[in-house]
């Protein structure tokens, strides 16, 4: 049975041609019949019996031409005194096929039906079927009418159904494609971000231990003890180096934090002491200051503070010199916090506006704007009049 529907579906100008055959076959059988009138009006008959099985073996595919082959071969019939037949429910098919194709214009839909309910009224006077009173015939063309009408609207009907399933169709892939295009740029704004993230860690931690190392080659003779500090710490900053690059590196695997002994929670505010006294192990000599009442961020705030810390400090130790100096401040207001890291260093402002490295080809301070934009903070940075370094932001509570 459903090959049956399958090939009914694949094959419509087939099935089509046959139910025009068996029509047309019908018809010609009654035509032949001796009641219908004599040789003369059998053989006028057989033109409007082939007309009609045309229409209806090819409605599907070249439908106004159809329809306006069945209004001739009608007017044929009418102009012929052609008395009706089996093949004249062609018309009821072609005006249903009119009514529900997409293709055909509504006007021509609405002219069909107006044709098609004024031809039983008019085989009615030209054959007076009745021969009764006025009365008795135009009751019969009235209810000659009910069959056309009833063809029409359920094609109308049809019609109806398919523009709206197209209609959810054509919705249904819209939306599709904007789901597709919204997960793109949400993956995308997550690699951005996780890039940053390594960025931060691997330029924190890294720049850390390559003091550190430089330090303890320095004494590793006169000093075995601050050798060994030096070597331990590079050792606990690599493994936290380590620890946060398994939970980033994670995330990008699979979409989610990593719940294991090496997961790193986020960094917030009040890491930024730990994160100073790391700074001050490496030998950077670093002022923190705290103003107003400590309090809970959201997080999105409180990672950025800490990042837009940690690179500055980690370009301080980069650039501003062995005899450079620090300072973190902090200032918490009612409506956001603000953040001021400040060094008396020699850096090259060229240097930190494009982040550094002596080449150049590092990206912190961009990074710091993109993290800072999207909190809706501002961020100032660059030159000290005395010399050094200033970077100023604000973070506000809301994203404005």
């Amino acid at each position: 049975m459903q090959r049956l529907y399958d090939f009914l579906r694949r094959h419509p100008t087939g099935v089509d041609s046959f139910w025009a055959v068996l029509l047309s076959g019908i018809a010609l059988l009654q035509v032949a019949d001796s009641s219908f009138g004599g040789t003369r009006a059998q053989l006028i008959a057989v033109p409007a019996v082939v007309a009609m099985g045309v229409v209806v073996a090819l409605r599907r595919k070249w439908t106004p031409q159809m329809f306006w082959l069945a209004v001739g071969a009608g007017v044929y019939q009418l102009v012929t005194h052609t008395e009706a037949n089996t093949s004249n429910l062609a018309m009821l098919v072609i005006l249903f096929t009119v009514a529900a194709s997409a293709e055909v214009s509504r006007r021509l839909s609405r002219l069909a039906l107006a044709i098609g309910l004024t031809a039983s009224p008019l085989y009615a006077v030209r054959f007076t079927v009745d021969k009764g009173s006025l009365a008795d015939n135009l009751g019969f063309a009235l209810f000659a009418c009910v069959p056309f009408a009833l063809a029409w609207v359920t094609g109308d009907s049809l019609r109806t159904r398919r523009a709206y399933y197209a209609q959810l169709v054509e919705r249904n892939q819209r939306l599709e494609k904007e789901r597709e295009a919204q997960a793109k740029v949400a993956v995308a704004a997550e690699r951005a971000r996780i890039a940053r993230e390594l960025h931060d860690v691997v330029a924190h931690n890294v720049s850390v231990m390559v003091v550190q190392a430089d330090g303890a080659a320095y004494v590793m003779d006169v000093a075995p003890e601050q050798a060994k500090e030096a070597l331990q710490t590079i050792s606990g900053t690599g493994r936290q180096a380590l620890a946060e690059m398994r939970r980033l590196l994670g995330v990008l695997r699979t979409g989610e934090p990593q719940e294991s002994e090496d997961y790193v929670p986020q960094p917030d505010v009040e890491q930024i002491e730990v994160l100073v006294e790391q700074v001050r192990a490496a030998g950077l000599d670093v002022d923190f200051e705290v103003e107003g009442a400590p309090r809970r961020l959201p997080s999105g705030v409180e990672l950025t503070a800490y990042r837009i810390v940690q690179e500055a400090l980690t370009n301080t130790r980069k650039h501003g010199g062995p005899e450079a100096k620090a300072s973190v401040r902090l200032v918490y207001f009612d409506d956001g916090l603000g953040l001021l890291v400040e060094d008396d260093g020699r850096g090259s402002p060229h240097e930190l506006y494009e982040d550094g490295g002596v080449d150049g080809a590092g990206h912190g301070l961009i990074g710091m704007r993109e993290r800072i934009g999207m909190v809706g903070g501002t961020l100032d940075a660059g030159p000290r009049p005395g010399g050094g370094f200033r970077i100023s932001a604000l973070l506000p509570l809301k994203k404005r």
